[in-house]
């Protein structure tokens, strides 16, 4: 006979796993179905970020650029106080030998006398002022140990501050390499970035950035030629157009953007400061555009860490950035607010 039994029912907490599982399982599968795929960003977005990095890059810059002068001027100062220092050790021991001849010449004919003999075996400082009350030396030695005195001090102080000095050009060589090691960084992101880019889209950053550049290029001829100084100054940076941007660069073959603008005034026998926040704190502060004339300085951002030549007609002449070349733009779009110009 057939059996009759209930199957056996899966307990409540079995139902409830099983419940859970299918649910979770559901709901993976819902999202995987409506999640959208990993988009690459644009080539908008790549240009914003990349812009970004490049100014990062450009602030180190001129950072470094402020710690390489500082490191070039401390050099020279040490240079010239070790030079003081070796000429007066040459001295003081011209001194002290013709001292020591004389004491030597008394020796000889035993006529030594106790000033000299006190001289050769004890500080000059506390010698003199023994023999100043007891009346012991000839006014020649005086003058020779006042000489030998005064020269023991001045190699002190020299010592002193070619160590001080010593001290900061280690300081600012670890300053220098700190920066530049953050422009590097910085133009390295820049570059994984473009290199997300398309061949096509590459291509169409390059050509939006000359067809800008030309347009500026036809407002700032408008305006004509600058004169005197300025006018020197810019009609030279006009002959660096096309050299490409290097962070640090002093030119000729290449530049960063204070770079250009100390070496286009240097041309024009000017000598300015080597960085941009610099370069502000010299000459007349000149804060319209409509005041500003062809040759002037012009100043962007906050921290004043971008600098040009004023071009006419709300144009520059300057070196952007990385990736780019001395060029004309509009003050409108080089990526900062215009803060002042200078007339130097």
């Amino acid at each position: 006979m057939a059996s009759h039994r209930r199957p056996k029912q899966p307990s409540r907490a079995r139902v409830t796993v099983l419940t859970t599982a299918a649910a979770a399982a559901v709901a993976l599968t819902s999202q995987a179905a409506n999640a959208a795929p990993s988009e690459k960003p644009s080539k908008d977005e790549v240009k914003a970020k990349v812009d970004k990095l490049y100014e990062e890059a450009e602030q180190a810059t001129e950072k470094f650029n402020g710690a390489k002068e500082k490191q070039e001027k401390l050099q020279k100062e040490i240079s010239t106080i070790q030079d003081n220092v070796a000429r007066g050790q040459a001295e003081l021991n011209e001194l002290r030998d013709s001292m020591g001849l004389a004491a030597a010449a008394q020796y000889r004919t035993g006529s030594i006398d106790s000033s000299v003999q006190l001289f050769l075996s004890s500080d000059p400082d506390d010698y003199l002022d023994k023999a100043s009350t007891m009346d012991q030396l000839s006014a020649q030695q005086v003058d020779a140990l006042k000489k030998i005195q005064e020269k023991q001090r001045e190699l002190a102080q020299d010592r002193s501050e070619a160590a001080e000095k010593l001290k900061d050009l280690a300081s600012t060589r670890t300053e220098l390499g700190k920066k530049k090691k953050e422009v590097q960084g910085k133009l390295a992101q820049a570059q994984k970035l473009l290199n997300t880019l398309t061949a096509r889209e590459k291509a169409a950053l390059a050509a939006e950035q000359a067809s800008a550049s030309n347009e500026s290029a036809g407002e700032a001829l408008g305006a004509g030629a600058g004169s005197g100084r300025a006018g020197a100054a810019y009609a030279w940076a006009q002959s660096q157009l096309g050299k490409p941007y290097v962070y640090g660069a002093t030119g000729m073959s290449s530049y960063d953007c204070s770079g250009l603008t100390s070496r286009a005034y240097a041309a024009a026998g000017v000598s300015i400061p080597r960085t941009s926040q610099a370069q502000a704190g010299i000459g007349t502060k000149i804060y319209s555009v409509s005041q500003l004339k062809v040759g002037d300085l012009v100043f962007f951002f906050n921290d004043l860490h971008h600098v040009g030549l004023y071009a006419g007609n709300g144009q520059i002449i300057h070196a952007p950035r990385t990736g780019t070349v001395v060029r004309y733009e509009s003050m409108g779009t080089v990526g900062g607010p215009f803060m002042f110009g200078v007339r130097v």
